[in-house]
C-alpha cells in the first residue's frame, strides 16, 4: 500500500511540475508585458471602490489612485457601504491631500437586495452610477479599498488591455508578508491559487480556465454590460473569479503576478489568515459536502502522503515517496523567491497544506451553522438547513 500511495503522490507532482500550465514558475507577471506598444488612444477610466468599514486602509488607496500618471482622463466613484468608521471622510481628506478632491465622488450605498452578495451589491450600484455620465467611460478599474498601486499601474493595465485588445485584465497584489502568520502562510496562499488556476491557462483564449484577482481588475464597461452585468453574478462570494469567467466568454482576459499592486490589509495571527480563507473556501465547492470530501481526498494524497511515506515507509516506497517530496519543494521555490522567503520552507510546504485543508473544513462548518462568508459582521451564504444572510 505504502509503494502504491507513494507512486501516486509522484504522478500527482509529476503532472503539476510538467502539464499544468507551469504555473509553479510564477512567470506570468506584469513586469514580462511589452512595455514598447502604446495603445492609440488612452481611454477614459473610472475607478470603482467598494468600501465597508476600510478607514485603516482608504486613504492610502485613494491617494495611489489620485497619484497615478495616466495620460487619459481617469477619476474614481467610492461605494461606502453602510460603514460605521468614517471610511467617507478617511477617503475624502486623502482626496483633499492629493489636491483632486473634484476627480473623488462618494457614493452611499443603498441597502444591500437580497439575494446579493455585499461587495458584488456594492460594485453593481458603482457602475450604476458611472453610467448616469452623459460619456460614461470605456474601461472600469475595480479595486478593493486595502489596495495601494505604483504610479504606473493603469498605464499599464490599460496598455495591456488595449493592446491585447482583453475585455479584462488583472494584477493579483502582492499581499503582506511581515508577521509570522504571513511569512509562513502568504506565499503558499498565492501558490494555491495558481495551481488552481494557472495564469497561463487563464491568459490563454482558447482555454476555459478563467479567473482574476478582486483587488485589481480592469474590465471594459460595455463588455461587461453585455455579459449580463453584475446581476449575472449577484451572489458570488468569490466575485472576482466568477467575474472572469463572465467576461471570457466575451473576449480574452490577461492576469498577473505584480510587485507594483499591494496590499496593506494585515493578518498578524494565524486565526485571521483563517478566517479569510474560510470566508469562501466552501463556497468554491459550490457548498458540495460530495466536493469537500474530494477535495480533502486530494489534498492528503497530493501533501501529506509523499512526505509521510518518505519519513515511515522503506525501501523503494520511502525513495519514491522522497522524490515526491522534493518534488513539491522545488515547485514552491519561485514562489518563495517572490514573497522573499528562504528555500527551506519548500519541505515545509505539506504542513502548511495541512493547515489550509483545515481552514477549508472550518468554511464548511460555518456555513452549516448559518455562519458561512462572514465579512464585516455579514454571513453572505445560505445555509440549506435554515441558515440566513445577515
Amino acid at each position: 500500500m505504502n509503494l502504491v500511495l507513494a507512486v501516486i503522490a509522484f504522478a500527482i507532482w509529476a503532472y503539476l511540475l510538467l502539464a499544468r500550465g507551469a504555473f509553479w514558475r510564477a512567470r506570468e507577471r506584469d513586469e514580462f508585458w511589452a512595455q514598447d506598444a502604446d495603445p492609440l488612444r488612452w481611454p477614459d477610466v473610472v475607478a470603482i471602490i467598494p468600501a465597508r468599514d476600510e478607514a485603516e486602509c482608504v486613504g492610502k488607496c485613494v491617494a495611489s489612485l489620485l497619484r497615478q500618471d495616466y495620460r487619459g482622463q481617469f477619476s474614481i466613484v467610492l461605494v461606502d457601504d453602510e460603514s460605521s468608521d468614517g471610511t467617507s471622510e478617511v477617503a475624502k481628506a486623502a482626496a483633499i491631500s492629493c489636491g483632486a478632491e473634484e476627480r473623488l465622488t462618494i457614493l452611499r450605498g443603498a441597502p444591500r437586495s437580497p439575494g446579493w452578495s455585499g461587495k458584488v451589491w456594492a460594485m453593481r450600484q458603482g457602475l450604476e452610477e458611472v453610467g448616469k455620465s452623459a460619456a460614461p467611460p470605456e474601461r472600469l478599474l475595480f479595486c478593493d479599498a486595502d489596495i495601494a498601486f505604483a504610479p504606473d499601474i493603469l498605464s499599464a493595465l490599460v496598455r495591456r488591455a488595449e493592446v491585447g485588445n482583453c475585455v479584462l485584465v488583472s494584477l493579483m497584489a502582492k499581499l503582506r508578508c511581515k508577521s509570522r502568520a504571513e511569512r509562513a502562510l502568504i506565499p503558499a496562499f498565492v501558490f494555491f491559487f495558481q495551481m488552481l488556476y494557472p495564469f497561463a491557462w487563464v491568459n490563454d483564449p482558447r482555454a476555459r480556465t478563467a479567473a482574476a484577482a478582486g483587488g485589481c481588475m480592469l474590465a471594459d464597461r460595455q463588455a461587461l454590460l453585455h455579459a449580463g452585468g453584475f446581476e449575472a453574478m449577484r451572489g458570488a462570494l468569490i466575485d472576482d473569479c466568477a467575474l472572469a469567467a463572465l467576461m471570457k466568454r466575451h473576449g480574452a482576459i490577461a492576469l498577473g503576478l505584480t510587485r507594483g499592486v499591494v496590499s496593506l490589509r494585515a493578518y498578524p495571527r494565524f486565526g485571521d489568515i483563517g478566517a479569510m480563507v474560510a470566508r469562501s473556501a466552501y463556497a468554491q465547492l459550490d457548498y458540495s459536502f460530495i466536493k469537500l470530501a474530494g477535495v480533502a481526498a486530494g489534498m492528503v494524497v497530493t501533501f501529506l502522503v509523499a512526505p509521510v511515506v518518505a519519513l515511515f515507509a522503506s525501501d523503494v516506497a520511502a525513495l519514491i515517496g522522497l522524490i515526491a517530496w522534493i518534488f513539491m519543494a522545488l515547485a514552491f521555490q519561485p514562489m518563495l523567491r517572490f514573497y522573499g522567503r528562504a528555500t527551506s520552507w519548500g519541505l515545509v510546504l505539506p504542513l502548511i497544506a495541512a493547515a489550509y485543508l483545515a481552514f477549508t473544513l472550518k468554511s464548511a462548518y460555518l456555513y452549516w451553522r448559518g455562519r458561512g462568508g462572514l465579512w464585516k459582521g455579514r454571513a453572505q451564504a445560505i445555509n440549506s438547513a435554515g441558515g440566513e444572510k445577515a
